[in-house]
């Protein structure tokens, strides 16, 4: 306990953490903060505190999904957001700065994502059962950040708003023809369609997604203009007026940033135009936490817009607008975690409970980062020519209001 004694000193200084070793001593750590809710956890065997100490992410992780850290006073969620606040991005953060500078020698050793892994890392994460996605998602499984226009609007509105505000910075115009990189379950592909009559090709790495998507366009009647296609982004051909990618560079990987966008640049037409929506980090260069990298998504990361710009201009792209969503992905995670804790005893009888503490653990941690650490989101428009686009942004929030106004 020794060394997680000193580890907690430094790092709890907000908000009430109260720690009882397997031999019954008992730390307190922090003061009381309004913002925070107090916890208080025992460990049930004497060697977890050092696998913590030495790994906090993925022994924290792994101490909650085995049972051996358990909590009496508050929970997981709880936890995890104290730690995210105490170790939050600020000039004044001296631990936090440390374990970044660390992080950082590894941060693009396991992201190669050469084809096989890369298509092996997205069946880890996206070919788990279809219930469980139904559980926490909305209705139309949009897993990517929503967009809150009040902040007060339920999950579903918010997504339905982000479809049209990334569908706005398209500029789209009917006929065109539209490559959609990680499509998902066919949300985006199929909204694109039914509001600005293109024509869309959705492409993934995921079988079970691509069964999902295929029946909803069937079951649309659009099959013949919304393909669904088992394909790299590496592997398309043809030109595209628009290319649209949401949540997915996520899973590009450092070393493959410029493959990506040469194939962006290639595959556009000459005045096409592309949207690319992605996590990202406003705080600099980082690394994937060992517990993400291992039980959630192996071989992703996080950029910072510094690791994106660079390659961009290399494969002499124009960015035409950058915007970044600096709390809608907090509010979406807000309600993800909600969902999940209620949907328990379902997704406990679909998987276990070890799958639901990692289930839980892997979203209220990604709600930490986005409420009180360094992660954003970027959607960054690109196009081959500086005029491929009007002038000003007034053009965005017309359509945006007239695709709201059609669903």
């Amino acid at each position: 306990m020794l060394l997680l004694d000193r580890m907690l000193k430094r790092l709890v200084r907000d908000g009430e953490l109260t720690v009882t070793t397997s031999d019954r001593r008992v730390r307190r750590y922090g003061r009381p903060h309004p913002a925070l809710v107090p916890v208080s956890l025992h460990f049930t065997d004497a060697r977890t505190p050092l696998r913590i100490a030495l790994s906090p992410a993925i022994g924290a992780a792994e101490a909650f999904m085995d049972g051996r850290m358990q909590f009496t006073a508050g929970g997981i969620s709880d936890l995890l957001d104290l730690v995210a606040w105490n170790a939050r991005w600020s000039d004044d953060n001296g631990i936090r700065s440390e374990t970044r500078r660390a992080q950082s020698l590894a941060a693009s050793l396991y992201q190669l994502n050469y084809r096989r892994a890369a298509k092996r890392n997205v069946a880890h994460h996206y070919d788990l059962s279809d219930r469980l996605y139904d559980l926490f998602l909305d209705a139309d499984r949009q897993y990517s950040c929503a967009y809150y226009r009040t902040g007060a609007e339920p999950l579903e509105q918010a997504q339905v708003d982000k479809k049209a505000h990334i569908a706005a910075k398209l500029a789209l115009a009917p006929g065109q023809k539209v490559l959609d990189i990680g499509c998902g379950w066919g949300g985006m592909a199929l909204y694109l369609n039914r509001v600005a009559d293109v024509d869309v090709l959705g492409i993934t790495l995921s079988e079970e997604q691509l069964k999902v998507a295929r029946r909803r366009a069937a079951e649309a009647g659009v099959a013949d203009r919304v393909r669904f296609e088992l394909i790299d982004y590496r592997d398309v051909t043809g030109a595209f007026d628009r290319i649209v990618s949401v949540g997915m560079f996520e899973h590009v990987g450092t070393p493959n940033y410029r493959t990506f966008f040469r194939h962006v640049r290639e595959r556009l037409t000459e005045d096409g135009a592309a949207l690319i929506h992605t996590i990202g980090r406003a705080d600099g260069p980082g690394a994937t936490d060992a517990f993400t990298a291992k039980y959630i998504f192996p071989g992703g990361y996080s950029p910072a817009l510094s690791e994106i710009v660079p390659v961009i201009e290399r494969e002499m792209l124009w960015i035409t607008d950058v915007e970044v969503l600096r709390l809608h992905y907090g509010k979406t995670l807000d309600e993800w975690l909600r969902r999940t804790e209620a949907a328990k005893a379902e997704i406990v009888a679909l998987y276990d409970e070890r799958f639901y503490r990692m289930w839980t653990f892997y979203l209220a941690a990604a709600r930490g980062a986005f409420r009180h650490d360094g992660h954003v989101n970027f959607q960054i428009q690109l196009a081959r020519r500086r005029d491929a686009l009007p002038i000003t942004r007034d053009y965005m929030a017309e359509a945006e209001a007239r695709y709201a106004g059609m669903i």
